[in-house]
């Protein structure tokens, strides 16, 4: 019989050593290697048992079943997971605390069990009559949604197999777990959360749902850091990882997928907390751009692409002179590296002084931009503010740029262009496109006034002036 024997795991990672440390040498981590015991693997000279031959089938099996995806009505959500839920997945989902995980899950399931799937909400943090508050506070107490209170993964296993609490009502068809870090498996000799468990509970409900074709959805803890807490394999276990962003002094918050193996990638649904509840966001760029003031140097408009989405940002930029020996950098929504390499650009190929500057830079709403394409609208913001010089106020910036100065193309610009029009922008600033005739410029029978760039200095020289540099106030 295999005995069993104590490892030191680190709770951020997942690796594994002989001993204990107070600093883990995979990810540089301190004082996160617990002591677990495992179970030992079978000893030398001990015969194990032989495994079963396993069925093989053809890819282009015809008695292959389509699935029908879970489609719950509301937009933004479905949107994000390529469509609705497809019946045998599992998805999880990560968020800061109180960011609204609990909230948009139950207005999800509640929508669904409305149209006929049976759903069953298991909290393993709050107690039934918490989550029955909080859906008559969303107006949401009449849905046919099967609550319970439990954290052992082997008897909510064993409920779904019987069938539940109605029996009549047919097997179960959506499982939601809230949250996999309360989960445990009671054979398993470490405390709920840990790297074992997470794993060992996650295994157990995959392994179960897709034998019988249920829909799972797990609430992730996050780090500081904001990743998903527990070990990385649990986000290869699912099919699909959805991260719950937004700023609390913000009303906006953006669903936005990283990983689906039914749907697209990068993937993004815009909501707004109201006080009942999260409301989809129909045309998000009209939020973000709400509150926007056009003749205030330091201000341009992105057209960003999110997913499928295209979306307009204002990207403010404030340059003032500075006293210290390091100036400073504050960034919010962006990559703070990408802005360093954009200011290094600006004053290596372009001749501007700004390193020697404070430099703060804000994407507006509190939205989070990842892609390269708003290179060209931070160096315009930084240039308009370092120049104390407004920019046309109907005026859309996107491109790349190199660390030759080079402005470089990026994907699907008729895209952004469809979208400035349809908010009233007449002018557009965009790498310059190569081949002949690929220059769009009319979207939707409106004229839009493209300018191709090359180059970051024609962009500086395009909005130069001869004002002194100076603090400026956005």
């Amino acid at each position: 019989m295999a005995k069993s024997k104590k490892s030191y795991i680190c709770q951020s990672c997942g690796a594994v050593s002989s001993r204990w440390a107070g600093k883990c040498e995979s990810c540089q981590e301190w004082n996160c290697i617990s002591e677990e015991v495992v179970e030992a693997s079978v000893p030398k000279g001990m015969s194990a048992q032989k495994g079963r031959k396993i069925d093989f089938v053809a890819l282009n099996d015809p008695a292959t079943p389509e699935y029908r995806r879970h489609v719950s009505g509301i937009e933004e959500f479905d949107r994000v997971t390529g469509g609705g839920l497809v019946p045998g997945s599992a998805a999880l989902i990560g968020g800061d605390p109180g960011i609204g995980k609990s909230t948009l899950l139950l207005q999800a399931v509640c929508a669904l069990s409305m149209k006929g799937v049976r759903c069953v909400y298991v909290s393993g943090e709050e107690a039934v009559d918490q989550v029955r508050m909080r859906a008559r506070r969303l107006g949401l107490a009449e849905a046919p949604v099967e609550l319970a209170s439990a954290t052992n993964v082997r008897d909510i296993i064993a409920s779904i197999e019987g069938g539940g609490s109605s029996k009549d009502s047919g097997p179960v068809e959506l499982l939601v777990i809230d949250s996999i870090q309360t989960m445990y498996v009671d054979n398993v000799e470490s405390a709920p959360g840990t790297v074992t468990q997470v794993r060992t509970s996650a295994q157990e409900i995959i392994r179960h749902a897709k034998a019988r074709n249920v829909a799972v959805l797990f609430v992730g803890h996050v780090t500081k850091d904001g990743q998903i807490a527990g070990p990385r394999v649990l986000e290869h276990m699912v099919d699909a990882v959805l991260y719950f962003e937004g700023d609390r002094s913000h009303q906006c918050r953006i669903l936005r997928g990283v990983k689906n193996r039914f749907g697209p990638t990068d993937e993004i649904g815009v909501f707004e907390m109201a006080g009942s509840g999260l409301v989809e966001v129909e045309n998000p760029s009209e939020i973000f751009l709400s509150q926007r003031s056009q003749d205030v140097a330091g201000s341009a408009v992105l057209a960003a692409l999110e997913g499928s989405r295209p979306l307009l940002v204002e990207v403010q930029a404030l340059v003032a002179p500075s006293s210290l020996a390091s100036p400073r950098r504050s960034v919010i929504g962006w990559d703070p590296n990408r802005l360093a390499m954009i200011v290094a650009v600006l004053e290596t190929r372009c001749g501007l002084q700004i390193s020697s500057c404070d430099i703060f830079l804000n994407i507006a709403g509190g939205i989070r931009i990842n892609e390269p394409a708003a290179d060209l609208a931070v160096a315009a913001a930084l240039v308009s503010a370092l120049q104390n010089n407004p920019l046309p106020p109907e005026t859309i910036f996107f491109g790349e740029v190199g660390l030759a100065g080079e402005v470089r193309q990026v994907s699907q610009p008729d895209l952004r262009l469809k979208e400035a029009s349809k908010l009233g922008f007449r002018e557009a600033i965009i790498p310059k496109i190569k081949k002949k005739g690929a220059s769009p410029r009319k979207v939707k029978g409106d004229e839009i006034r493209v300018s191709e760039l090359d180059h970051v200095q024609m962009l500086a020289d395009l909005f130069s002036s001869n004002s002194p540099p100076q603090a400026v106030a956005i």
